[in-house]
């Protein structure tokens, strides 16, 4: 684990053994993976301290120096914070975790919209001292619930956007699907495009993007003629698990503009666990979604037995 703290706009950090050798260098551009441009901006900029002189990013490190980033400047918001009581499921310097309810957008689709998650995010952080842009890293759809990544600063971001890309970040979800799967384990692999006939609904087709969905069956409720199952993404296509589910015959309950039955007031899907690479302090945090609301789907249910 990697010692850090904050002080004002500066992060330190304590070179551990492990890293002796490193240069500046080394450690933004490959251990944590930062994007050219981005890392060029730094170091030009000056945003990097070595032992409280300005880093000679080619140097090799000892354990022991205090490396010094300038990664919480005050910046523009890029949206207009709203005031929303959000539940908080891990917060600190660099990542905040929120869960979202059902009927709420991730983040505006317009510059004067304010009713989003990342409105609420912006609010959240600026009651704390906090005016900088904050960035969600991946979506859920409007009616669907559960943990959702923000980045607290533009470095955070990029690493983690690289982590989605690469799969080191996983996502759990629940869902409720009309009849019985038949495996108990299965993959979806089926690439997935717009619908030409619709413009909200996506489907499988052979132009579309690459999307794997991986499945398990939790339980079966034969009174209900619902199957609970887990997925697993390797790929965040728009309305992926919809589609997939639908595509072999189980769409999900209440989800009206897939096939499913309105056996509840929303498609019945709750992102439920969220595994993230910490992109500084080389450890794993997951974070469980608890059920906000409409309970009644999900009754029952432990959201931390998954």
């Amino acid at each position: 684990m990697v010692k850090i703290q904050r002080f004002g706009e500066w992060c330190e950090i304590e070179v551990p053994v492990h890293w002796e050798g490193y240069t500046v260098e080394y450690i933004v551009r490959t251990l944590w993976g930062a994007p050219k441009k981005q890392t060029h901006n730094m170091r030009m900029n000056k945003q990097v301290v070595t032992n409280d002189a300005p880093a000679n990013w080619t140097n090799p490190l000892q354990a022991g120096d205090k490396l010094k980033f300038h990664f919480f400047r005050e910046e523009d918001l890029g949206l207009i914070p709203s005031y929303y009581d959000i539940e908080v499921l891990f917060e600190d310097d660099h990542l905040l975790v929120l869960n979202k309810p059902a009927g709420m957008d991730t983040h505006p689709n317009s510059p004067e919209q304010n009713n989003t998650l990342a409105n609420a995010a912006a609010f959240h952080m600026q009651m704390q001292g906090e005016y900088r842009s904050i960035k969600h890293i991946h979506r859920l759809d409007r009616d669907t619930t559960g943990a959702i990544l923000f980045a607290k600063h533009a470095l955070a971001g990029a690493i983690l956007d690289k982590k989605l890309e690469e799969r080191t970040i996983k996502r759990t979800y629940l869902a409720l699907v009309h009849g019985r799967i038949s495996k108990i384990r299965g993959t979806i692999s089926e690439p997935i495009g717009r619908d030409r006939h619709h413009p909200a609904r996506r489907r499988v087709s052979p132009g579309g993007q690459p999307a794997v969905t991986n499945y398990e069956l939790i339980e079966y409720f034969p009174n209900l003629k619902l199957s609970l199952i887990k997925c697993r993404l390797d790929t965040g296509r728009t309305h992926q698990i919809r589609v997939h589910l639908s595509h072999i015959g189980h769409p999900l309950a209440g989800d009206i503009l897939y096939g499913g039955k309105p056996a509840f007031p929303r498609q019945a899907l709750h992102a439920v666990k969220l595994e993230i690479p910490h992109p500084f302090l080389e450890e794993t945090i997951v974070c469980h979604a608890p059920f906000l609301d409409n309970p009644e789907i999900f009754k029952g249910i432990d959201p931390y037995c998954f």
